[in-house]
Order: C-alpha cells, then structure tokens, then sequence
C-alpha cells in the first residue's frame, strides 16, 4: 500500500470486473485488494460489501485467508465483534490446517479485534506473532503495520519512551517501502505521544501533517482521528473555538465512516471542549452520548471520560456532592489510567478550594501532583522527560497559588523549585529519577543557597492568575505579587522585538523594557546592593529576555516638557547570571557535598584550553566567519602553550572534539555557527568542518555532547559557545531554554557562556577579547562577561543591546 488508495480501489474494482467471467481466481484478488483499499480508508461498510458481492469463495486459499481476515478486520471496527470472531476464527483454522503467506494478516486482524474489545495484552500476543510471521517472511509491510499497532497499544498503556521507538521503527519503516498508509499512521500516532508527553507544539506539527497526508490517500477515519488530536492542542492552548471547530469536522468524518469508536472520541472531545467554555448544556448532551456508546460496548475506561466531564458539569453547576462522588469514581475505578486519575484529583482539589476546605484542597493537590510525578518516574529517555512537566504546569500554577493564598509563601517556594530542572539535576545524578514522588519536595534553605552563592537570587514564576518574585538574600527571603503571567510574557514579545529592530530602545525610550524592569526588579530593588551580584531563576518567556537590557529610570527626570525620565541599561547596575533551580544551585554551591568546589578550584589553577573552530565552511549555508581566526588567536593567548589544544580548519570536526577528551580541559572554546532547533532541541548543533563519512558530518549535536560526557563527565569551569542561538530558541516549563547551553550543563559544565540571538561577527571579537583578559586577570566568569559587556556599551559602534547582549551565562555554580 503505497497511499494512493482511492486510485488503487478504482483500478483494482476495473480489473475484477474485467477478470470476473475469464479468470474468476484473479478476479478474486483484484477484489480482495479492492477491499482492503476500503479497508485502509476507513470505509468499513464498503470494504464489506465488495467482498459480499461475489456469492461463491475464493478456492485459493490465500484469497480467502485475506478476504476472511479483512472481513474480521471491518467488522471489528464496526464493532460487530461476534461476526469479526466468526470470520477469523475460520481464517486461523485454514492457517491452522494448511499455513497460508497471508496467515500473518490474520494474526494482525485478530490483534485489532481484541484492540477494539478492549484487550490490550490480548493485541500484544496477536501483534507479536504478525512481527514475527513478518521476520519469517521477510514481508516488510507487514513488519511495519506490525510495529505501528504494537507502537498504539503502548500509547493507550502510557508507556511513551516504548510507543516512541515502536512507532519511530514503523515510520522508517514506511518512509523505506513508500507506504503514505502506514506513514500517517506512525505520525498521527507520534503527534499523539507527543502530546501525552505534553509536546504540544511538535504534537500539533505532527497531527496536521498525518491529516493532510490521510487526506492526501482517502484515509477518512485517520483523517478525523488526528484531526482530534489537533482539537486537543488547540484546546490545551486556550483556543477552545479552533478544537471546537476540528472536534465537529472529526464528528462529520465519522458518521460519514460509521465508525464507532471515531463517533465516541468525537463526543468525548465536544464535551470536554464545551464544559471549559463554560457550554454546560451542550457538554451535557455530548458526554452522555458518549458515556452510552461506551456503555454498550461494555468499555469502562471510553465510559470514564465522559464520566469525568459530567463531574466538572456537576462541579460548575455547583452540585458539589455530585461532583466529589463523580470525580472519586473515576480516580478509584480499577480501569483508569494515569491521566484519568491525575485529572480527577486535580478537579478535586479545585473544588474544595472553591468550596473553602482548605485541607482538603491541599490534599488533593498534593495527591494529583504525585500522580504526575509517578508518571514522569516511568519514563526513560531524556528527550521525553523535558516535556513532561508542561502536563503538570496549571496543577502546580493553581497549587503555588493556593499555597500563596493560604499565607504558605516558603512552601509555595519548595514546590515551585521542585518542578524546576529536574531533567537537568537526574541527569546530573543530582536527584534520582522518581525522587520526590511519594514524598514531595524535600526542606529548602533558600537563605543558605545565596549564602553560599554570595549573589541575591530573584526565583520567578508567571501564573495564570498572578505571577510571583521571591527575592532571596542571605538574609531574608521575600515574595513579591506581580501581574498575571500573560502580561508579562505580552510585554516580553514587544520587548524582544524591539531589541531585534533598528531603533536603539534606549535613545527611544523603549515602554516596554521600563514597565518590565517596574515589573520584575522594581519590587525587590531595596534588596539589592550597589553593583549586585544576581542569580536569575526565570520562568517561561523570562528565559528568552536578557534582564541586563532592561531600562532602569534615573533618580532625576530630564528637562524636556514633558520630563522623561533618564534612562540606563540594569546592566550598569548588577551583574548578572542564569541558573536554572535553587536545588541545583544548593547541590553545587561549596557545601553542596558534590565536590564542585574542588573541581573548580583545580580547573582555575590548571588554566587548560580546548578551543576549537574556524572551520572549513561545509557548504553555502554556513560561510566561513570573518573573524574567527582573529577570536581565536585572541583566546589562545591567554593561555599557556603547553596546556593548549587547538583544533582549527580541517582539524575542527565534530569527531576531532570527542577524540580530544574534552573532559580533561578547565576552558573549552567554540568559535563556530551554530543553529537551534526549536522542535527537537536537542538536535541543535554546533556547525565544524566536515569529517569523513556521512554528510552531516560537520554537525556536532547536543544529543552527541550528552551522550558523549554521560559517561565522561565535563569537569570544565567555562564552556563558552561562541555561536548564535547556541542557548536555544525553546522553553520547556521547569527546564527553561533547551539547547547547545543546557547540553554542556547536562555534560557537566560548571558555567556556559551561549547566545541568545544571532550575534555580530566583528563585535563578538571584541567582547571575547575584553572576556578573556578579565579572566586573565582573575575575575570570575560572571563579572568578566560583564565589564565585557560594558566595555562594549561604551564604544558608540556597539553600544545597542544588539551587539553586547546575545551573550549571557548560565551557572551551576553560584
């Protein structure tokens, strides 16, 4: 099935016709394929018919196996289950008797059936035999519809790492035999996974992509299903009218199939989506819809979650004994899953915060969030665990809200770190997988933490309802309330546009970057010293914003009518560093029991260098940068000879830098492109010279550097990626920016210095020139990159934030 199913359905029904009276055998396998055409576009009813419409059977045996097993097939989607048995119980008898080519299919039809009856470990045996008939047979479409249906019954288990590489193999697979059928497929099914992982944004990427190639091939039912699958990102985004919108269009598409279990996912979807726009009536009427299609075909888990919407019904409608008896009935029933449960204790926890119990809510918040942490603690591979936390952001928003409201602002604290940076810290061995999970965050001693830092530490977190600042001395900690998080991250865009535009903000008096410094360091100013030293804990959009370019109003207004207020760049007021949670600051802080200390001590004294660039252009999309060679002669120098490696032109190959056992060096240094991946991070790269090999050869990934120091940990006080966007383009919530910087943190770096846009050539040079000589001269990596910075502010041709502000530091060590 190569994905032109209608032409194949049209060409195959003229060939059976032709056949019919000459040769009735060929003309059955023109109808069987015929069928199976209909089959993979969802039109069940069809498929049926045509195999129907010759009364005497095949006598190949063949034939008939795959007729009998696309007859099961259609009628257990049409959920006329005691025929589909009927059918292929016939087919495994031949298979039984006389072992057919086509006996894999049987195997994979009966997989399906106990799919549709609710029988997940029942699939499994079925699926796994049609893999293993499809090794035997060497029948490659057969192994990759055999992996996608193996791949879909990890994704309804929540098992994600396994449905990823499951459906990843199938999709290969696929792309191998030219199979757009089994291509939509494992792309619908991964925009799924995606977005169970709380993805939404690659989930969304891959749904409208397995729509419009199920389109594309006939594939109505597929259609509508990642239709749905789009429905839900757009719901989970707040754009409740656009779900709306595809949730109906899948409803059409499934009458239009009679599918069965299409219709129900459509109802399910339409009440959900009604009862968040506050629709209780139309919500009402979908969820029972749904609840009785479920009900009939005895499938508990499809009743549950419309059982759920008639929970948030009754808890809208202020029938809260109703709701709490709704929402303990799904949370309990042996059936659920994961998601289900995290959901019911979730809208528990609301309700008796609206109810003004407030123990109880507490309870109950607590109990969801463990739900969800339980679930992250099943996931193995790095790449799944960095979005996970997006599935937890409004629980842990509403419950930091709570804990604020109830005069708990050291708790409220303790949790909002504890969602922060835990890929970072397990991947650091700094916290074990799970940890946490039956017992909540552990006790912070936030005061100790910027003790031992030496810096104010201004910890951020933007909610729905009201966004926080906890400024943290060694002192005293104080909370600060701040607007709604929509603002800000509203007054963030305009800000980073304008930042990228030709207008200096500064001369113009920028709005924004004065109402965002009123907003986010105005509050705590009193708490900060002369020439501060500050360790920013960001939040979402925060993340992306360079806070040294915010605009700071003098004391005294200027003499225009009317009085602006002079201006000047924070930066002139404190330096400044990233970090990504207090807990991993706590760890690697000097009394943090890690060693951090003495490793940092020693890579001071051992001033060793890895520097590595002005590589050989690979092609024409990556020139060859004017002024590397002149950045990198100015960083050589700093260093003595001896302690030096410096791979450069031909030598600067991504292969070139793990032979080079980067792991012994205090500094490493990159003078090279560099280039973000928004939606898989981690295949952001550093772009070298080409090795040999494979093409991309030039391209040292992120995902290489943290394989590679996995098991040779960094050691280095500073990794500086001298690249534009090396810090990445994309917040996940909890892990902030993900990309060549948090790499090299996740290897093990103390500090990286990474770009947050694209940098100018000729004014890098000269910041890296300035940043090396204070570091010569003893400076820390924080304060040399800042008298960097100023030294460019004060020179008229760089002083735009344009040319000084790309570059910022993020700390594991305060």
């Amino acid at each position: 099935m190569r994905g032109d199913l209608e032409r194949c359905q049209n060409q195959a029904h003229r060939e059976c016709a032709r056949f019919r009276d000459s040769s009735p055998e060929f003309a059955w396998k023109f109808r069987v394929l015929e069928a199976e055409s209909l089959l993979w576009q969802g039109m069940y009813p069809q498929a049926l018919t045509t195999l129907d419409s010759q009364p005497i059977p095949p006598s190949n045996k063949d034939s008939l196996v795959e007729a009998l097993a696309i007859k099961g097939a259609a009628l257990g989607r049409l959920h006329q289950f005691p025929e589909a048995e009927e059918k292929l119980a016939q087919a495994t008898q031949i298979c039984h008797d006389s072992p057919q080519i086509t006996c894999g299919d049987v195997a994979r039809a009966r997989g399906l059936l106990a799919l549709q009856q609710g029988e997940p470990d029942t699939a499994k045996q079925f699926f796994d035999q049609s893999l293993q008939f499809a090794y035997s047979h060497k029948d490659a479409f057969l192994e990759a519809t055999s992996l996608l249906n193996l791949g879909l019954i990890s994704l309804r288990e929540q098992h994600f790492d396994e449905a990823i590489d499951l459906t990843d193999s199938a999709y290969r697979g696929s792309t191998i035999l030219g199979s757009d059928g089994v291509a939509q497929g494992a792309l619908g099914n991964l925009g799924w996974a995606y977005y169970y992982l709380g993805d939404t944004e690659k989930s969304l990427k891959l749904s409208l992509e397995a729509a419009a190639l199920a389109s594309r091939t006939g594939n109505v039912t597929a259609q509508l299903t990642w239709l749905t699958a789009a429905g839900y990102v757009y719901a989970g985004r707040g754009n409740l009218a656009g779900a709306k919108r595809s949730y109906r269009e899948a409803l059409k598409l499934a009458n239009k199939t009679r599918a069965p279990e299409a219709i129900h996912d459509a109802y399910r979807a339409l009440a959900l989506v009604s009862v968040e726009s506050g629709e209780l009536d139309e919500a009402r009427e979908y969820a029972d819809k749904a609840f009785e299609m479920a009900r009939s075909d005895k499938d508990r888990l499809g009743e549950l979650y419309p059982l759920l919407v008639k929970g948030l019904i009754a808890a809208q409608s202020h029938d809260g004994a109703e709701a709490d008896r709704i929402f303990r009935e799904v949370e309990s029933d042996p059936k659920t899953n994961a998601s289900l449960k995290f959901r019911a204790q979730y809208a528990r926890a609301r309700l008796y915060e609206d109810q003004g119990q407030s123990p109880g809510a507490d309870r109950e918040y607590q109990s969801a969030l463990k739900t969800i942490e339980a679930s992250r603690s099943t996931l193995k591979h790095e790449e799944s665990k960095l979005p996970f936390s997006n599935n937890a952001r409004h629980v842990y928003d509403d419950y930091v809200h709570f804990l604020v409201a109830s005069k708990k602002a050291e708790d409220a604290l303790r949790w909002a770190d504890f969602s922060r940076a835990r890929t970072l810290a397990e991947g650091l061995g700094l916290l074990v997988n799970g940890a946490g999970v039956d017992t909540g965050p552990p006790p912070l001693n936030p005061q100790l933490i910027a003790r031992q830092a030496k810096a104010t530490i201004l910890f951020y977190w933007l909610g729905e309802k009201q966004s926080y600042l906890w400024a943290i001395t060694p002192q005293k900690t104080a909370l600060f309330a701040l607007p709604p998080g929509s603002q800000i991250d509203a007054a963030t865009q305009r800000y980073l546009q304008a930042l990228a535009g030709p207008q200096d903000v500064l001369a113009s008096a920028d709005q924004d970057g004065l109402s965002l410094y009123r907003m986010l360091i105005a509050p705590a100013q009193s708490l900060l010293k002369k020439q501060a030293k500050v360790l920013l804990i960001p939040d979402g959009s925060l993340n992306n914003l360079n806070f040294e370019t915010l605009l700071v109003p003098d004391a005294r207004p200027s003499d225009t009518n009317p009085p602006q207020p002079n201006l000047h760049y924070w930066i002139e007021d404190a330096t400044v560093a990233n970090a990504s949670s207090l807990r991993v600051l706590g760890a690697l802080t000097p009394a943090g029991g890690k060693g951090s200390q003495d490793a940092g001590s020693k890579a001071k004294r051992d001033r060793s260098l890895l520097l590595i660039g002005n590589s050989v252009a690979p092609n024409q999309e990556y020139p060859e940068l004017a002024k590397a060679a002149a950045q990198m002669a100015d960083v050589a120098r700093r260093f003595p000879a001896s302690k030096e490696k410096i791979l450069t032109r031909e030598q600067a190959t991504p292969a070139a830098y793990l032979a080079s056992h980067p792991e012994q060096f205090s500094y490493i240094h990159f003078t090279a492109h560099g280039k973000s991946s928004r939606l898989s991070p981690l295949d952001s790269m550093i772009v070298l010279s080409k090795g040999s090999g494979q093409d991309d050869s030039f391209k040292l990934y992120a995902r290489d550097i943290i394989s590679y120091h996995t098991q040779n940990p960094l050691r280095a006080e500073l990794v500086t990626v001298s690249a534009c966007y090396s810090a990445g383009e994309r917040s996940y919530a909890g892990e902030g920016l993900v990309g060549l910087s948090w790499a090299f943190l996740r290897a093990g770096a103390h500090n990286v210095i990474a770009a947050l846009w694209d940098a100018s050539d000729a004014s890098t040079e000269q910041l890296m020139d300035k940043f090396y000589d204070e570091l010569e001269k003893g400076a820390t990596p924080d304060a040399a990159l800042h008298a960097a910075k100023l030294s460019l502010l004060h020179n008229r041709d760089f002083q735009n934030p344009f040319y000084w502000a790309p570059f910022q530091l993020y700390a594991r060590l305060g």
